[in-house]
């Protein structure tokens, strides 16, 4: 296992410091919209925020039950009182910060030490929390920040009005699924111990392949909600019903319980509207292909039926240059992905066959996590 550096808990303080940013900024917003009599956008601004805490506090409440099912139930209760006031997410930043610091700074290396208090047993103490922290920061990007994105681009493409509060909410949007994305690959290196370390540069053609393949895609819908409203929530539809299905034909067992489970492959449904998601692990070369090339398809279709279409307020938005950003997003994206999965995928994960007798043993003495049924590429 991968130890827990003080990088990483830099990384964490900053990641902690953006999420409280962040939670400032939607309210900011949300109440210059309410303020400007838009009542409608403050309260999709809102009802994201508030889909996404309930969700997450959800999925973060049913972990803590599970790690601690066998200990003292008055942790439980009070754990759930604080995941009850939307306040869990806190919590498991405080557990980082304690283990993390822990892991970072003070690891006792006397052969004397504790099993509790061994350097081993504190780094996988800080690397499980800041999984369980990584796994609920994707659930969020996609619940809350990746939709928000989608209306502030929205509403700056129909009214053509720049603020400065909308110009901080698309830019905090940007940093979440950043970070998110990066901080996932970091955190599923560091919790399976077959991986390579995730280094600088793999970091980069990651983020930069998540991206803009999420950016191009975002402002295709963008553009298809300003033709037609009911297409686009046609489209969506439609697309979270196959990404749902894909996941159920998958028998994913991510959660111990037949609901939670139900109530996880629906958050999957909605994470593959925007960007490709493995539940299962294994080779994903065929599904990502199908994945990104109907992605392709569908933009392209998108930008030429704008093209021909040309109402006014497309007239009004720069077509030329948003098309020729849309389009260019995506083929750099695509190309930023194959070279993630030429050079840097960690494939060792699906070769079994590779030191069989070493790669079992490290298996048999490795927990299997929460971590390995959750697998994004």
């Amino acid at each position: 296992m991968m130890k827990f550096t003080k990088q990483n808990f830099i990384f964490l303080v900053g990641g902690i410091i953006i999420h409280v940013v962040d939670i400032g900024v939607d309210f900011w917003v949300t109440t210059n919209y309410f303020c400007q009599g838009q009542y409608s956008w403050g309260i999709l601004i809102l009802f994201f925020r508030g889909l996404s805490s309930l969700i997450t506090q959800i999925f973060s409440y049913e972990w803590f039950k599970n790690d601690w099912e066998d200990t003292d139930t008055g942790k439980t209760k009070w754990i759930f009182l604080v995941h009850l006031f939307q306040c869990g997410i806190f919590i498991r930043y405080w557990f980082a910060l304690k283990y993390g610091c822990q892991a970072a700074f003070k690891q006792n290396s006397s052969r004397d030490a504790s099993e509790i208090d061994s350097p081993s047993f504190i780094q996988k103490q800080a690397i499980d929390v800041m999984t369980d922290i990584s796994m609920l920061r994707v659930f969020k990007t996609f619940l809350e920040t990746t939709p928000q994105l989608f209306v502030q681009i929205y509403i700056l493409m129909e009214h053509g009005k720049n603020s400065i509060c909308q110009y901080a909410a698309i830019f905090m949007s940007f940093c979440g699924i950043s970070i998110s994305t990066v901080d996932y690959q970091v955190s599923l290196r560091k919790s399976l111990p077959d991986k390579e370390e995730f280094r600088l540069l793999p970091k980069f053609v990651y983020l930069f392949y998540k991206l803009l393949t999420i950016t191009s895609w975002i402002l295709s819908i963008s553009l298809i909600t300003l033709l037609s409203f009911k297409t686009s929530v046609i489209l969506l539809i439609f697309l979270w019903i196959c990404g749902f299905t894909w996941t159920w034909k998958q028998h994913t067992t991510f959660c111990k319980s037949k609901r939670l489970e139900y109530l996880y492959r629906t958050v999957v449904g909605i994470i593959l509207i925007f960007t490709f998601f493995n539940v299962k692990g294994g080779k994903t070369r065929v599904c990502i292909s199908i994945y990104y090339a109907t992605h392709t398809v569908v933009t392209v279709g998108i930008v030429f039926t704008c093209m021909f279409w040309e109402p006014a307020v497309i007239k009004e938005i720069h077509f030329t240059i948003l098309s020729i950003i849309v389009i260019l997003s995506q083929v750099l994206g695509i190309i930023f992905l194959v070279v993630y999965h030429r050079c840097f995928h960690p494939t060792a994960y699906c070769r079994p066959q590779t030191y069989p007798d070493e790669v079992d043993e490290k298996r048999d003495r490795v927990e299997i996590g929460r971590f390995q049924n959750f697998i994004m590429q």
